[in-house]
């Protein structure tokens, strides 16, 4: 595990590499979470995390989705999206430096009763596509996925 220190060191200089989670129910709504974090702290957004080093994607995969939504599923059984950057003028620690993202996002159904959600996130609500792009506090990089 890195150092606060260490981690700040990283984020100043390097992008960071995430697992974004497009989730799907079977009535084709998208499930956000209200984020506790900077940055983005406050909006809507979907779960995911980062990679760690060493890490290779199918074990981030499994970690992420089982951290994120309770249960590990292989990357392989799920749909590319896509790859995005996101690019925030703040980080999880101060508003003194920047963050960059390089994102994998990935599109999945799930049922809903089998998701067992973390505290990353003040809750959690299910949304129409419509809804995400209407709400003025659903995270930019979020309503991406769907324009």
């Amino acid at each position: 595990m890195l150092s606060k220190s260490n981690f700040i060191q990283i984020i100043k200089n390097t992008p960071l590499i995430s697992i974004d989670l497009i989730i799907e129910n079977k009535e084709g709504k998208i499930l956000l979470g209200k984020r506790v974090n900077e940055p983005a702290k406050g909006e809507w957004f979907v779960p995911g995390g980062r990679i760690f080093k060493n890490e290779t994607l199918d074990v981030a995969f499994k970690r992420t989705t089982s951290t994120e939504i309770g249960f590990p599923l292989k990357r392989e059984a799920v749909k590319f999206y896509g790859l995005y950057e996101h690019y925030y003028e703040n980080n999880v620690f101060n508003d003194s430096f920047s963050t960059h993202y390089i994102v994998l996002a990935h599109k999945f159904k799930v049922n809903e009763d089998d998701i067992k959600l973390n505290n990353q996130h003040e809750r959690y609500q299910w949304f129409k596509i419509s809804e995400i792009l209407e709400k003025s506090n659903v995270n930019k990089y979020t309503k991406d996925y769907f324009l």
